[in-house]
């Protein structure tokens, strides 16, 4: 069995992530979405959110798919999946310099584990959640870059916060 992992902070998860999953799903037999508990960069929804978030988000794909968190090294946790690749989205020469430099690191940590970069879809290149939270955050429109729900979900932290 083909496992997979796509590991990421999803805060919040946008159209970009889900193009991502949606193709990975094709190449996996089971796809493990790995969700960050990275506190380190202050992220707008906590980590059971997020998780929770992404469960709804997924469940318009008809593939295995399982939603978890992790704080433990990256290979750890594909090493306790069993996973035998770790997806990464790519979405400009920025992405592939720092993901070189962690495939790289990974390889070293565990060369049995593989690591494939899906290309975003060009409609998806300039989507970061950093800047979908930065565009509600200044009242901008945010439904084209996140989902109907994840978008009110922004939208409702925003104001809060």
């Amino acid at each position: 069995m083909r496992i997979g992992l796509y590991p990421g902070t999803f805060d919040p998860v946008t159209n970009g992530h889900l193009d991502i999953i949606g193709r990975a799903v094709k190449l996996v037999d089971r796809l493990v979405i790995g969700v960050a508990q990275n506190d380190e960069k202050g992220p707008l929804f906590s980590t059971a959110e997020r998780v929770e978030m992404i469960k709804a988000e997924v469940a318009r794909f008809n593939a295995d798919i399982e939603v978890r968190p992790f704080s433990s090294l990256l290979m750890h946790f594909a090493e306790d999946l069993n996973a035998n690749v770790i997806v990464r989205g790519l979405r400009a020469v920025a992405d592939f310099e720092y993901e070189f430099q962690m495939t790289a690191m990974n390889q070293r940590l565990n060369s049995d584990i593989e690591t494939v970069f899906l290309m975003a879809d060009p409609r998806h290149q300039a989507i970061a959640s950093r800047l979908v939270k930065e565009i509600a955050r200044l009242d901008g429109r945010i439904d084209s870059f996140v989902s109907p729900a994840v978008a009110a979900s922004v939208l409702a932290k925003v104001k809060k916060g």
